[in-house]
């Protein structure tokens, strides 16, 4: 099968077939997938169908790999388990988080560099990923909206989501969330080449130094520009799919799904990369 490579809009997303299994364990498949990450943000392997060796050894090539530090699988700790399945994922409780915008790893101290997911089964019912361009929301913003949000920080936050998906948690449980260091970031995340994005989700507890109810309102304005349609992709899984993309520069959500759903993906990320002062 020849391989061929499709751009799905202007703002985000390309999609490859013809590639499957050893064949993405390749510097040259890992080349070209950096320089997509670069000019469309999402790649998107169709049906490609690679296993955790390979998953692993392509991660690889894409640059450090994070060694998850619970729930990762027994051969492989660099791969952890996405499901809403306590018997398939150690973390399914939390899982429900991924149904709201967020980044990986905004709680640590830096964020995932990129993600790496691939489909071992697929919902019956719901279960779509959607991704947004936070380059193209950036670059789209008006000069004084750039200056005015320049320096402002933010404070990312492993409970803010978890008050999304529970709103109705007991006080114990809350506590529990609590408990995860939360993390500062700037609100205008910057790299060593100059690209620029926003760095906000649902994890976006409030601006450092703004009163609650301003910090609220500008967090939801910002998402909900990020989250427009033009900035945005919605990808329907096909089994062996394997999905990339540029952690920091966009934000993605899982459409809600159940354990019953039998959905079970496989995921690597990579270590991330400092924002410039």
């Amino acid at each position: 099968m020849s391989v061929t490579v499709s751009p799905i809009s202007a703002e985000v997303g390309v999609a490859v077939t013809g590639l499957a299994g050893h064949q993405l364990a390749d510097p040259a498949v890992a080349a070209d997938t950096l320089r997509y990450l670069d000019e469309h943000g999402v790649v998107i392997y169709r049906e490609a169908h690679i296993g955790d060796a390979d998953l692993v050894a392509l991660s690889r090539l894409l640059g450090e790999v994070v060694v998850a530090p619970m729930g990762g699988e027994e051969e492989f700790p660099e791969v952890s388990a996405i499901s809403l399945d306590p018997a398939q994922s150690a973390l399914a409780a939390y899982r429900t988080g991924t149904f709201y915008w967020h980044i990986d790893g905004a709680n640590d101290l830096v964020p995932q560099k990129a993600t790496l997911l691939t489909a071992l089964e697929v919902a019956t019912e719901g279960g779509d990923t959607e991704f947004a361009n936070l380059y193209a929301a950036y670059d789209s913003l008006s000069a004084e909206d750039k200056a005015r949000y320049a320096e402002l920080r933010v404070v990312h936050s492993f409970a803010a989501t978890q008050r999304l998906a529970h709103p109705d948690a007991s006080a114990k449980v809350r506590a529990s969330w609590e408990k995860v260091p939360s993390r500062e970031h700037p609100l205008v995340w910057t790299r060593r080449n100059g690209r620029k994005s926003l760095l906000v989700g649902a994890t976006a507890d409030h601006l450092v130094g703004w009163p609650e109810d301003e910090s609220r309102a500008l967090l939801d304005r910002l998402l909900g520009w990020a989250t427009q349609p033009r900035f945005s992709l919605r990808h329907h899984w096909t089994p062996g799919d394997l999905v990339i993309w540029d952690n920091t520069g966009i934000l993605h959500r899982a459409q809600p799904y159940t354990a019953l759903s039998r959905r079970l993906m496989h995921r690597t990320t990579l270590v991330g990369e400092e924002a410039v002062a």
